[in-house]
């Protein structure tokens, strides 16, 4: 049987990471085999070009190449981990996909949602994700909390400002619209308790509407 390809998704300081690292040890106790990985990354090849992308040096860097940078490092990941995991049956969740290019790329920078999905299309060819949870926060809320974290690394987009962060969420809320059928939206201004558990009764519901459970 092929597997379930789930994504996380949400604007910077949405508090994805904690929310995967929650999901990993509740997980843990499950005999199901899940698969936790991320992009940009989750591999040697597209680690390196996270690297490049995120870098705070590359400030210089041109939208397109970007948007292409993130599309070489989601096709290798893809073919090299998650389509041989999903072919072996196993649920693989990652953390960021399609969607952050779409919102990030092709609507925050500009270059159009329907050109940043056609360059996708042909790195990703038809491996969309069964199911996507938007965890959706307001910028000046997830930017607090950056700011917060010590431990949490600062990236180039990070020093984006304000403006920018809030044309992500808005890609982000013109995708709800688009591919309502795939995306769930959490509120992730609750506390991580709450937002744990609403995600966890979304992928509990997701997975029984497949006959599987958590």
């Amino acid at each position: 049987m092929k597997g379930i390809f789930i994504t996380i998704e949400g604007p910077d300081g949405a508090g994805k990471t904690s929310i995967i690292e929650d999901l990993k040890n509740y997980m843990m106790r499950s005999q199901r085999s899940y698969l936790f990985t991320r992009e940009p990354g989750g591999i040697t090849i597209s680690e390196s070009i996270r690297d490049i992308i995120l870098n705070t040096k590359n400030i210089s860097m041109d939208p397109r190449t970007e948007a292409l940078l993130y599309a070489a490092s989601r096709r290798q990941h893809l073919v090299e981990k998650v389509i041989p995991a999903l072919n072996n049956g196993r649920i693989v969740i990652c953390d960021r996909f399609i969607d952050s290019s779409l919102a990030y790329q092709g609507y925050a920078r500009g270059l159009g949602v329907d050109e940043v999905m056609s360059i996708n299309k042909f790195a990703i060819e038809d491996n969309m994700p069964d199911l996507t949870i938007y965890l959706d926060v307001e910028p000046e809320v997830g930017l607090a909390r950056i700011a917060k974290n010590k431990n949490r690394e600062i990236n180039r987009l990070d020093l984006e400002k304000l403006e920018f962060h809030k044309k992500v969420r808005a890609g982000y809320k013109t995708l709800l619209t688009r591919y309502g059928d795939r995306i769930r939206e959490v509120d992730a201004s609750k506390d991580r308790e709450e937002v744990f558990n609403e995600v966890l009764q979304i992928l509990k519901e997701f997975l029984n509407s497949r006959g599987l459970s958590l």
